[in-house]
């Protein structure tokens, strides 16, 4: 087992993926080497947001990860890996689950997870990759403005152990990760393209230039969002080129 090799957990901390970076500058540390806790002071999201997350009642943890085999142009099969085995967890328990391009884990139309991947890039290496994950198990209110969260508990009326899902999180996150280092590409990109929220289904986007209906039909190795117009034309995005319209 690589991932959860080690686990390192402490009470409260301002961020997982902060506090993993400033292990790798103080120490070598073990490939899958899991730190995890109960709180986070600030949390980090895609992009600057907070990550909402109440005391003692969700998985918050970051993973340390010497993906070398990757090259930094196709680092988004890392996210690919996370965000499969999430989905992976969470099919033992509930069902509808979605990846959200490029980094939320969805049930049906609510957000029940947030991934933030951190490379650090040496020459046409990556000399290491920092995957924080937030999954919300337990918490029943949200209180920030993030429009659609919901929780592994409201989805089924259950109270879960954080200690017993994060082992079953690992192993399912272990499995898609030795996927990733035996260079099984075509099953991890299959995988996740399959997964796809709203994947082959008409919808309007909103991206730099007009509001168009669109279907998305893949995502690339480096992370572009593929969108089939209705004109035939296919567009292809990065984070931030492009928005969902509900």
């Amino acid at each position: 087992m690589i991932i959860g090799s080690k686990l390192l957990f402490l009470k409260n901390l301002p961020s997982t993926n902060s506090y993993a970076a400033s292990l790798l500058r103080e120490q070598e540390v073990p490939e899958g080497t899991v730190v995890h806790t109960n709180y986070q002071s600030a949390g980090r999201g895609q992009g600057g947001n907070k990550w909402e997350s109440e005391e003692n009642k969700n998985l918050l943890l970051s993973i340390i990860l010497f993906p070398s085999m990757i090259n930094p142009t196709d680092s988004f099969l890392i996210s690919m890996a996370v965000s499969l085995g999430i989905c992976d967890f969470l099919d033992q328990y509930t069902s509808s689950i979605s990846i959200k391009w490029p980094n939320d884990i969805y049930v049906k139309n609510d957000k029940i997870a947030g991934i933030l991947i951190e490379n650090s890039i040496m020459g046409d290496q990556i000399e290491h990759s920092i995957a924080g994950i937030g999954i919300n198990l337990n918490q029943t209110e949200f209180v920030s403005d993030a429009p659609n969260p919901v929780s592994l508990s409201q989805l089924t009326g259950a109270n879960y152990d954080l200690n017993e899902c994060l082992r079953e999180l690992c192993s399912a996150l272990d499995t898609r990760y030795k996927q990733l280092i035996s260079e099984d590409y075509k099953l991890l990109r299959n995988d996740y393209n399959s997964r796809l929220y709203r994947l082959n289904k008409w919808h309007n986007f909103r991206d730099q230039k007009e509001i168009c209906c669109g279907r998305i039909i893949a995502v690339t190795n480096n992370g572009r969002l593929l969108v089939e117009k209705k004109d035939g034309s296919i567009s292809e995005y990065e984070f931030k080129e492009v928005d969902f319209i509900i």
